[in-house]
């Protein structure tokens, strides 16, 4: 067999065996690749088969990777003629479609053209995300196309856009928008919270924008506009040395401390061991290596998810909803309750 015709086959028989694997997409956020390689290789069932920049197509079933901006299951492989040909296969496999592709741009865009749009607004705070069946595609290259009938989100690149807001005394805020947006769910006018590390007050500001009764502890003082507020209580303490039971029982506990992981950790134990809290949210920080081995410990805490958000860099955030408030000491059933 010539080499040129061996070469071809051997490119065709790996094609056909990618094709009857069960294949997933996942696009690392900017800068962020060496952490996305080191995570799937902690999976023994996941093997990357092919890099297309960020865009990584995976050998193995979806899962819910914290350094995976952006995750493309069930991935497959179509092979097309034309540009009409390849919009025209996209729409028989549903209506909405987003492109993510990192190459071939203007090919893309010209394909991409002859899909339904898909809708555009930005979200306010506390708004979820569109309940938008939606797919996502790329090219790999003119006439090889690979598309996912589910995208984790719909919007490209599994970026949410936001209105924003001007008045916030610091960038940070952006971190709680996402998060509640993804989550679909946010402190109550009702609720009672408290933010750790709060200077200068950018997810303090957030908060009592909900209408919460927001404790915000920090040493540092926060930004004028932010103590102004009637439902802000500030206590100037070390967020590390506050004792829970000093505090009382609160709805949601909120952390954005620059502070290394292990030690976010052992504040999270001490929170946790009080049963006063119902609901996290936290900021997990890296300065240098990523800590997978505290982070392995947060993802055993059952109920936990960690994800990567668009306004964060080095860090993820880890989230625990609705776990149940302990009584600090045991009930005494001798007395009418």
């Amino acid at each position: 067999m010539k080499r040129g015709v061996r070469k071809k086959a051997l490119f065709e028989l790996r094609q056909r065996s990618m094709v009857s694997a069960m294949l997933t997409g996942y696009l690392a956020a900017p800068n962020l690749e060496k952490d996305l390689r080191q995570e799937i290789s902690l999976h023994r069932d996941l093997k990357i088969l092919k890099e297309l920049g960020p865009l990584w197509i995976v050998k193995g079933p979806a899962k819910p990777l914290m350094w995976s901006h952006w995750t493309l299951a069930d991935l497959q492989m179509h092979e097309f003629e034309s540009i009409s040909q390849a919009a025209q296969f996209l729409k028989s496999k549903g209506k909405f479609w987003l492109p993510a592709s990192q190459t071939l741009h203007r090919r893309t865009d010209l394909i991409q053209e002859k899909l339904a749009r898909v809708p555009k607004r930005k979200l306010k705070l506390g708004e979820p995300v569109m309940d938008l069946p939606c797919g996502a595609w790329f090219l790999e290259s003119e006439k090889v196309l690979w598309w996912s009938p589910s995208a984790s989100l719909p919007y490209k690149d599994g970026a949410i856009p936001f209105e924003g807001d001007e008045a916030a005394p610091s960038r940070a805020y952006m971190k709680l928008w996402e998060a509640f947006s993804r989550l679909g769910q946010a402190p109550g006018a009702k609720d009672r919270v408290i933010d750790l590390g709060s200077c200068p007050g950018g997810w303090t500001w957030v908060l009592s924008q909900l209408g919460s009764e927001v404790i915000s502890v920090d040493t540092a003082p926060l930004d004028p506009k932010v103590l102004k507020k009637k439902n802000v209580k500030f206590l100037k303490k070390d967020a590390f040395k506050l004792k829970p039971e000093d505090v009382g029982a609160v709805d949601w506990l909120f952390s954005d401390i620059i502070c290394y992981p292990e030690k976010l950790f052992d504040l999270v134990m001490t929170w946790m061991a009080s049963g006063l809290v119902k609901n996290w949210v936290c900021t997990i920080k890296f300065k240098g290596e990523t800590d997978f081995k505290t982070l392995k410990r947060f993802q055993e805490i059952p109920g936990s998810q960690i994800m990567h958000l668009s306004a964060n860099r080095h860090e993820l955030t880890w989230v625990l909803l609705n776990s149940a408030i302990a009584p600090t000491a045991p009930l005494d059933k001798t007395k009418p309750a």
